[in-house]
């Protein structure tokens, strides 16, 4: 575990970037909340909470 929040924790580097997987197998089916409206010149945010299976 604490190699991988030392991995976590290392600056950003676009030529490694960092992939997270859960172990787990969910379908994720639907948002909870819906997106925030951007402002402008800044993307739409999402909330990574789902409903699953």
């Amino acid at each position: 575990m604490e190699d991988i929040l030392d991995l976590y924790n290392e600056p950003y580097d676009p030529k490694r970037p960092v992939v997270c997987f859960d172990e787990c197998s969910y379908q994720l089916v639907e948002e909870v909340r819906q997106p925030l409206p951007p402002e402008p010149e800044q993307p739409e945010r999402y909330d990574f909470e789902y409903i699953s299976l």
